[in-house]
């Protein structure tokens, strides 16, 4: 008898500093977590600011450029994804500069472009193209992997 009374005492001595579920014994089912705010950052370990696409930086620059010009050339190219998602960001750039049309955005585009009739032809044409459209040019298609490396294609069309 004094050891059930023992036990009992020591058990609501206990459950009085306990709180919730585990003060009766039983194991919370699922663990809610906070969601983090924009205030608190992750940390950024091996993360580069955009991709390299595997070259030095002269190399990639000109890859760059000549993708943006074939693409404004042509309205489509097939390339590996990874090369469609980064010439994205210049050719809607190109349209940009091609929408606001002065003498600055011009020369702007002349020094990425690599022919200056396909500028001149841009800037003719992306006002009426693309006037009331405000970013979302160019569409990134995923298609099949390549045959010989199995590297992962995609066609870059304007809209």
């Amino acid at each position: 008898m004094r050891v059930i009374a023992c036990l009992l005492l020591l058990i609501s001595a206990v459950s009085a500093f306990v709180t919730g579920p585990a003060a009766f014994g039983v194991r919370p089912t699922s663990i809610t977590l906070e969601p983090a705010t924009s205030t608190e950052l992750g940390m950024r370990h091996r993360k580069s600011g955009f991709k390299k696409l595997g070259k030095p930086a002269d190399q990639r620059k000109a890859l760059l450029r000549a993708l943006t010009t074939e693409v404004i050339r042509h309205g489509r190219i097939k390339t590996t994804l990874v090369r469609a998602r980064a010439v994205r960001k210049h050719v809607d750039h190109m349209i940009e500069l091609g929408k606001t049309g002065d003498l600055h955005s011009r020369r702007q585009a002349m020094a990425w472009v690599y022919d200056k009739q396909l500028v001149h032809s841009l800037f003719d044409a992306a006002p009426d193209r693309y006037g009331e459209q405000n970013g979302g040019y160019t569409r990134v298609l995923r298609t099949v992997a390549r045959q010989g490396d199995n590297a992962k294609m995609a066609i870059i069309e304007l809209v």
